[in-house]
């Protein structure tokens, strides 16, 4: 946490703005203007040559969108953020400044489905080949690295398999080779799992799910180490512009400060629910970090503050009975993010995770049969309901 707050749940709160600089506003003011008014034109001047700090233009930085990049740096124990309008342009931005032509990406044996994209593009457009790896052994990811690997990309839990990935064994490998490890850490936010503090490099996160939390913003989030941040602010955020808006930097400053209480309720529901979807004989198998049978509990335990509230289950049968199940549920809604109030199911498969070839979808072990599911803030009695009835549907139909 920050110089005056030990604890998370303060830090959501207060971090990164102080109501004395604006009148006094309890809530931080919505700075919604596109430019800055200089004094003078040498004041301009001094501003365009970085030799004085303030704000020129909104694209550069805005007072509304900075309290929120300090405040996700204070939770995530990171040296400075950055705030952009989309997760994917977090993704874009950061993977972009860390290479160039010709460079190398080993990623985790799992991606969100328009990251598998955008390296895909890397490569067709810039010749940025990448490696997938189960990143299990540090042995296995020393084989994979080459003179160009200039980053390691890694979703954990990945989405939507729930594998875990040992940030201490990459971060380790990687750094002996000068390599930055970037993190996905949308699943888990910075109250359950804390990537740099486990040696990683950059953390990144969709805003739009636990962040925001209401289902309201499209936004992403990064924070790392100060040149690496500014590596990315200076190169593809202001030049590509990918920017957020003040009054979404705002909903989002509003949503962080029930980040742990939300989590909180979102684990509890959760296995709650993975425990009934257990006894299920419609349900093949269950994926969830709170397993203490999943094959990577210990990871979980050593870097997760609890299992999150994102399980996947595959259905006994075939394509069509996943789809029934999605059709039979009358509370729960059929949407492909996660994070907000309401419990969300999908089927990566054909949505997500739809522009990963079959073959490579298969390897990352997303199957036909299975499901994802976000488990929200209801009463958890009646989100059981609601599956136990329609998994019933699909096992007499």
């Amino acid at each position: 946490m920050g110089e005056n707050y030990k604890h998370i749940e303060t830090a959501v709160i207060h971090e990164g703005y102080d109501s004395k600089q604006h009148l006094g506003s309890l809530a931080a003011p919505i700075f919604q203007t596109s430019t800055f008014v200089f004094d003078t034109a040498e004041q301009g001047e001094r501003r365009f040559a970085g030799e004085e700090e303030g704000y020129i233009y909104s694209r550069l930085g805005n007072p509304t969108v900075k309290a929120l990049e300090d405040r996700i740096a204070v939770l995530e124990g990171a040296e400075a953020g950055l705030a952009f309008a989309s997760g994917m342009a977090a993704v874009s931005a950061v993977l972009l400044a860390l290479t160039k032509a010709n460079d190398h990406i080993i990623c985790s044996q799992g991606l969100y489905g328009c990251t598998f994209g955008l390296l895909k593009l890397m490569k067709e457009k810039y010749n940025i080949e990448h490696d997938f790896c189960e990143m299990k052994t540090a042995d296995e990811l020393e084989a994979i690295i080459r003179p160009e690997t200039t980053c390691i990309y890694i979703e954990t839990p990945i989405n939507p398999t729930m594998k875990m990935i040992d940030l201490e064994l990459v971060a380790a490998v990687a750094h002996k080779h000068g390599i930055p490890v970037v993190v996905d850490n949308t699943f888990s936010t910075p109250y359950l799992q804390r990537p740099l503090e486990h040696g990683c490099d950059i953390v990144l996160h969709s805003a739009t799910k636990y962040i925001c939390g209401h289902g309201d913003v499209i936004a992403g989030l990064a924070a790392g180490k100060q040149d690496l941040i500014s590596q990315v602010a200076k190169s593809t955020l202001k030049d590509i512009g990918g920017i957020l808006s003040p009054f979404d930097a705002w909903l989002l400053l509003r949503g962080l400060k029930t980040l742990p209480v939300r989590m909180d309720r979102h684990s509890e529901n959760a296995e709650k629910i993975f425990q009934m979807l257990k006894k299920e004989p419609m349900i093949e198998r269950v994926y969830y970090p709170g397993d203490t049978e999943h094959p990577d509990y210990l990871i979980k335990e050593k870097q997760m503050k609890q299992g999150g509230g994102l399980i996947s289950f595959e259905v006994k049968g075939t394509k069509a009975d996943a789809q029934r199940l999605l059709n039979e549920l009358k509370l729960i809604k059929i949407a492909v993010s996660l994070g907000d109030a309401e419990t969300l199911i999908q089927h990566p498969a054909t949505m997500t995770h739809a522009v990963v070839p079959e073959q490579s979808r298969l390897e990352m072990g997303i199957t036909d049969q299975l499901v994802r599911l976000s488990v929200g803030l209801e009463n958890w009695e009646d989100l059981w309901a609601d599956l136990k009835r329609a998994l019933t549907a699909v096992e007499m139909n």
